[in-house]
């Protein structure tokens, strides 16, 4: 066994989407996964965008510089899904070869982005281009071996991912319990049990700068805090709401989220909001109806404006929803909590699967090293 130049093993290849018979737009993150894209395709032609299948991978061959990162993905879905034509779309020429998922459990390594970014041009956008693509090199050994190490990986991850589809299950009975609740029980006007907060960090009391992610949860923001006058920003507290208003953005969903850490900071743009009386109504309950589709899709469609569109304090207080008595709230609740925790266990699954990539490839270079030292 020994390195291989890469591209005798892979090629490129470009189906369009002429019958625009796939709609499943995707990007690819950081981390290495596909997402779906919260680009605004309307009025888009999507035909042009690129049919990727599985088996294939999706590589972006730009930013590889900036981001240190080789954005490579390999598509695992039994349906075909369609990204920008600004991804290349490769596959292995053989898979009796060399085998898809062998390939990309040697780019997840953090050694592999290092070396992406070390041999990306010097442009501004500092690209890692098709051609030098394939001049990487990388330990390619037989077909036994190869399928010895992805079916290891791979056990790993079908547990995980079984798992994670029991999250499905338990997201669907809350889903369903609110819907049955929406039937059932009347309806009750939102504004008379919340009210805006507006408490700013003037002593300077934390620098926890917080902002809202599509998946509705907040998350730490990439800031220059240093250049920020963070006396203006507002405070968000433990079960406190945050929310941007403006929903023409986002892939058609409105960012709120519900705080369940230390205090933090959000920009006065945001909306902060509470619950008045946790006798009354539970703020984990009205996170579940906040969580829904079905409310991304009232709030898009009662949003208004020319520029940008947006769904005001107003809005948010015409609402109208089930407020069940404190039982039934408490019982949905609890599922809930189930399903953070889960949520958060199946996570650091992830995170423990994540780091062996490199260990089974150090294995594949031991092996070789040891093969050359023997002849």
């Amino acid at each position: 066994m020994s390195y291989k130049r890469l591209g005798d093993y892979i090629q490129l290849v470009d189906n369009r989407n002429k019958d625009l018979a796939v709609s499943n737009l995707l990007g690819i993150n950081i981390t290495k996964n596909f997402m779906p894209s919260v680009a605004n395709v309307s009025g888009t032609d999507l035909s042009k965008y690129k049919i990727i299948k599985k088996g294939q991978f999706a590589y972006s061959a730009m930013q590889v510089g900036r981001d240190e990162t080789i954005r490579l993905s390999l598509y695992t879905d039994d349906e075909p899904a369609i990204i920008s034509p600004a991804y290349l779309v490769m596959e292995s020429k053989d898979e009796n070869e060399l085998i898809p998922e062998y390939m990309m459990m040697w780019f997840q390594r953090p050694e592999s982005d290092r070396y992406g970014w070390f041999i990306s041009d010097s442009s501004v956008r500092a690209s890692l281009d098709w051609d030098r693509f394939c001049e990487i090199e990388i330990p390619i050994p037989d077909i036994t071996e190869q399928r010895k190490y992805v079916a290891l990986y791979k056990g790993l991850l079908t547990n995980q991912k079984t798992y994670e589809n029991s999250l499905e299950d338990l997201q669907l009975i809350c889903d369903t319990y609110i819907e049955d609740l929406i039937k059932k029980e009347p309806l009750k006007r939102l504004g008379e049990y919340i009210e805006q907060s507006d408490e700013r960090n003037r002593d300077l009391e934390t620098d926890n700068l917080l902002g809202i992610s599509v998946n509705k949860i907040f998350i730490p923001t990439k800031s220059n805090k240093s250049r920020l006058d963070l006396s203006k920003y507002k405070i968000v507290r433990p079960r406190q709401f945050g929310y941007v208003s403006v929903t023409s953005r986002n892939g058609e969903k409105i960012s709120i989220a519900i705080l369940d850490g230390e205090a933090g900071l959000v920009s006065s743009t945001y909306t902060v909001f509470e619950v008045k009386d946790f006798d009354e109504l539970l703020p984990e309950y009205l996170y579940l109806y906040f969580q829904r589709t079905e409310f991304d899709r009232y709030a898009r469609f009662n949003s208004w404006g020319s520029a940008r569109e947006t769904f005001d304090w107003a809005d948010m207080c015409a609402i109208k929803l089930p407020i069940p008595s404190m039982e039934k709230q408490e019982a949905i609740v609890t599922i809930y909590h189930t399903l953070e925790t889960r949520k958060r266990i199946n996570e650091q699954l992830k995170e423990s699967i994540k780091p062996l990539c490199p260990v089974l490839m150090r294995g594949v270079v031991e092996s070789m090293e040891k093969e050359l030292v023997m002849r």
